[in-house]
């Protein structure tokens, strides 16, 4: 049992009485990224630019109607939000009902694979409170087992890691998510120490993981944990002109070991 910042948790394997309370939390900690994704779209210069821009032209066509400008300004933020939720509920969606529609079949049959979860007390009652997973790949090419493409350099370049990650393999950690009421109080860095000692464990030459731009918090305690961003990609596998509009900016982060 750790004890940090006067919240008491422990750590420990997934089981299948978790299911329920483990699909909510991460259903709701992927969802809530949307509005922070939003407020970060709509202060990028080009669509202030296009707001400004739409509103004028509904002012106009209204006959200086202040309500016609703010009709089709607020038409505009509209698209955008739609777009930030399309891809992030997509997101949800793809992994609920891939990896995370059986979590015991995807990860705890497999040995190299791991799907831990904190259960802390609040306000006297036991809850889950975060989980993390881990996926381990062995010789393979990342660009093949994520699905991914159009990678761009980061701070580390392919050379680098080619020349330094052993016999290619790797642990993957994914569905890092922490419950509201629980953060700021160190049970990020601990899940994420969890997923690193099994890595360790398993013998991997490195921890990869992706994240997204307006996810500010995580990233900035993957990058206090040692990870650095090797590379980037705007491919969320939504509409592509979704992602054009949402400007979100999938990163990926590894760190050696």
């Amino acid at each position: 049992m750790a004890q940090k910042y006067n919240l008491k948790y422990s750590i420990r394997e997934y089981t299948a009485e978790d299911k329920n309370a483990v699909i909510s939390l991460f259903r709701n900690g992927i969802l809530e990224h949307v509005y922070p994704a939003f407020f970060k779209a709509m202060s990028d210069p080009d669509h202030i630019g296009v707001a400004l821009s739409i509103s004028m032209a509904g002012y106009v066509l209204g006959g200086s109607s202040y309500f016609q400008a703010l009709l089709f300004g607020g038409a505009w933020a509209g698209l955008v939000y739609y777009c930030c939720h399309e891809i992030y509920e997509g997101y949800m969606k793809r992994r609920l009902g891939t990896d995370m529609a059986d979590i015991q079949a995807s990860f705890l049959d497999n040995p190299d694979n791991g799907f831990w979860v904190a259960e802390a007390e609040v306000n006297g009652k036991s809850k889950v409170a975060g989980v993390v997973a881990v996926t381990g790949r062995r010789g393979e090419d990342e660009d093949e087992s994520d699905g991914s493409s159009g990678w761009n350099g980061g701070m580390m370049g392919a050379q680098e890691i080619a020349q330094d990650a052993g016999d290619g393999s790797y642990g993957e950690v994914s569905h890092m998510v922490v419950s509201f009421a629980c953060r700021r109080k160190g049970l990020g860095a601990q899940l994420a120490q969890k997923a690193m000692d099994f890595c360790k464990e398993r013998g991997y030459s490195r921890i990869v993981l992706d994240t997204s731009s307006p996810q500010t918090a995580a990233n900035s305690l993957y990058q206090k944990l040692g990870f650095v961003q090797t590379s980037s990609h705007s491919n969320t596998h939504a509409n592509r002109w979704f992602s054009k509009l949402a400007r979100i900016n999938v990163m990926r982060m590894e760190k050696f070991i």
